[in-house]
């Protein structure tokens, strides 16, 4: 996988400087972070929650993750303001590169049924959003070991301006994009 500083030089720059016609190679798109999010409304009854939930994602990204807790109160969900419901992790550099590597080529493929993501799942302005079902599908979670399974959310945030760039950007970076 092409490490930040290598990005200029990979063959993924020039491809999309072709494609899309930019004067400046500062125009491409690149990949800005990576935030991975764990959100457990469990986590309001059980404190111990919120420890596996950060453990687990510690051992995935390679860095510790940061506790979220609630903007405001919410009486239907016995929720009040400041209880910790989640966690999250933002990745940027080689870590986000590494991540990135090893989501696309170990993590994705030992999905069951697996045929690609969607590709319909941008924002509008070059992000990608896409949800797990499972922390299993990472190789460094052990069966044995976790309490619950627990499913993520992962953002892709890019630089670029439309989604059609951002789609080429994460398709020449070995986004498994379904047919």
């Amino acid at each position: 996988m092409a490490r930040m500083k290598d990005f200029y030089k990979s063959d993924v720059a020039p491809a999309l400087m072709k494609k899309f016609g930019y004067k400046s190679v500062m125009q491409i798109p690149k990949l800005d972070k990576i935030v991975i999010n764990v959100g457990c409304g469990e986590a309001r009854d059980n404190a111990k929650v919120i420890d596996a939930i950060c453990i687990d994602l510690a051992a995935i990204t390679g860095q510790k993750a940061v506790v979220c807790k609630a903007k405001k109160s919410v009486a239907n969900f016995k929720l009040r303001e400041g209880m910790n419901i989640g966690a999250k992790v933002t990745l940027r550099g080689d870590r986000m590169y590494e991540f990135l590597d090893r989501l696309f080529n170990v993590a994705l493929p030992r999905v069951r049924d697996f045929r690609g993501i969607n590709a319909n799942s941008f924002d509008g302005r070059g992000n990608y959003s896409m949800g797990l079902k499972e922390q299993l599908i990472f190789p460094e979670i052990e069966y044995d070991k976790i309490d619950k399974v627990r499913g993520m959310d992962i953002c892709f945030v890019t630089t670029a301006n439309t989604d059609e760039e951002a789609r080429e950007l994460l398709t020449l970076m070995g986004a498994p994009f379904a047919k």
